[in-house]
C-alpha cells in the first residue's frame, strides 16, 4: 500500500497543500446566539470553536504534507524536486513566529538581537597608540662630581 504524499506531486499541488495547512491551523468556528448572562434574556452573537486554532510548527506542517518525520521533511527541503516550495512554507512559518514576537517587549528585544542589534552600547576603542615611554635626560647645571673633594663652593 503506497502512502499518499503531497510532496511527490507537482509544485502547485504542494503549494496548495501548504496553503491548506495554514487555513487548517486557524481552526473552525461558528456563531451562536447566546444569552449575555444568566438573568438577561437578550441574546448576543458569540463565536464558538468547533476546532481550536493551533500554532504553526515545522512538525505540524510536515505531518500535514504526508512526511513520515521532520528529518524526511528537512532532507526534501534541501534537495527535493520541489524544495523551493517547502522553503517558502518554512518562511511563512518564520513570518508567523516573528509576528507573534512583537506582542511582548521581550519578543521585540529577541527579534532585534536576532537581526544583529545590540542592547549594550559599544565602547569605542581609541586608535592604536604607541605606549612606549621615551625618557630624555637633559643636563641643566653642573655635572655631578665623583667625590666631595671635587666640590667647589
Amino acid at each position: 500500500m503506497k502512502i499518499h504524499t503531497y510532496y511527490s506531486k507537482s509544485a502547485a499541488v504542494l503549494a496548495n497543500r501548504i496553503d491548506q495547512y495554514f487555513k487548517h491551523i486557524e481552526g473552525t468556528s461558528h456563531i451562536e446566539q447566546k444569552p449575555a448572562n444568566g438573568k438577561d434574556p437578550t441574546l448576543t452573537a458569540q463565536k464558538v470553536w468547533d476546532r481550536e486554532p493551533v500554532a504553526a510548527t515545522i512538525a505540524g506542517m510536515a505531518l500535514f504534507l504526508g512526511f513520515s518525520s521532520k528529518q524526511e521533511f528537512e532532507a526534501y527541503e534541501l534537495s527535493g524536486k520541489h524544495a523551493h516550495v517547502l522553503k517558502r512554507g518554512r518562511l511563512r512559518l518564520e513570518a508567523a513566529y516573528e509576528s507573534r514576537l512583537y506582542q511582548t517587549p521581550t519578543g521585540v528585544i529577541f527579534a532585534l538581537k536576532t537581526l544583529g542589534w545590540n542592547d549594550k552600547p559599544e565602547v569605542q576603542k581609541p586608535a592604536k597608540t604607541d605606549n612606549n615611554l621615551k625618557v630624555q635626560i637633559v643636563n641643566t647645571g653642573p655635572l655631578p662630581v665623583g667625590s666631595e673633594k671635587e666640590v667647589i663652593l
